[in-house]
């Protein structure tokens, strides 16, 4: 947790990064029947991801359809509650990965009732996977200008210092990690709030730019640093083809190539990993 400041261009240099292509090269051997007769049919399919998979599925999309010709990933990124909130409003999509369970199991109709409590029942649970797990860390602007180094010294400033942190809203996954964080540290956020100690965003991308903008003096991001898992618990991704979906095979093709080798490899190359038991 001592060099935090690098973590602010993980997100953005993801692509840039990594290099990683595994795109199939094409065969040379001719056709058995005209082109026309065994072109693929158009697929599209719609996925909707937390906002934090937005650098490493548009990565994976290029190789995805380059290997399968006629297909079109369509993504729609946002909080992992807006995301919830459309597909029960009725948003067509196929496939949902989620930044946390919570959004995943107020759409499944298997869940607790203690947590899908509207009784939702969108999610093919025979199609729902652990995908990906994340990790939590903090991070400051450029410059470290209140020289905060960890989250011990975080909580101290917060119960007796000036200081302005950024975290996720109460709806959305990163929101509820950092919800945890404070319990960890017996801090009240309600009040942390009302003393101006804390900015909100939306998503993790809107804490990320008030980070790199410093706006703030620090915020909780995901990232692959820092990690305390008896703070916060599993960062996991869990995935699921929707019994709505439009196209539920394409939507589960896609989903078992995310769990490939070469996906992983995109993922790993950013921070997240396959999900530990």
């Amino acid at each position: 947790m001592k060099r935090m400041i690098a973590l602010l261009s993980l997100f953005a240099m993801a692509s840039a990064g990594c290099g990683y292509s595994g795109a199939s090269s094409a065969s040379a051997a001719a056709p058995s029947k005209p082109a026309e007769s065994i072109a693929p049919a158009e697929s599209e399919v719609l996925v909707f991801a937390a906002a934090s998979m937005t650098e490493t599925l548009n990565q994976i999309k290029e190789t995805y359809e380059a290997e399968n010709p006629g297909v079109t990933l369509t993504f729609n990124f946002d909080s992992s509650g807006t995301l919830k909130t459309q597909i029960q409003e009725g948003a067509e999509c196929d496939l949902f990965i989620s930044a946390g369970q919570k959004q995943m199991n107020q759409l499944d109709i298997t869940a607790s009732s203690d947590v899908n409590t509207e009784g939702l029942d969108f999610v093919d649970p025979d199609t729902r996977v652990n995908l990906l797990e994340n990790k939590v860390t903090l991070a400051v602007p450029e410059g470290n200008p209140k020289g905060i180094e960890s989250f011990d010294q975080l909580a101290d400033l917060l119960k007796h210092g000036d200081v302005l942190m950024a975290m996720g809203n109460s709806d959305v996954p990163v929101g509820q990690y950092t919800q945890k964080i404070l319990a960890y540290y017996g801090l009240e956020e309600e009040a942390l709030a009302k003393e101006g100690k804390i900015s909100y965003g939306t998503n993790v991308k809107e804490v990320t730019t008030q980070i790199s903008e410093a706006s703030v003096d620090c915020g909780v991001i995901y990232a692959t640093d820092a990690y305390t898992p008896e703070m916060c618990g599993q960062v996991i991704y869990p995935a699921a083809v929707l019994k709505t979906a439009k196209n539920p095979d394409g939507a589960k093709k896609f989903l078992d190539y995310l769990q490939t080798e070469e996906a992983m490899k995109v993922f790993e190359c950013v921070g997240f990993s396959a999900v530990s038991k």
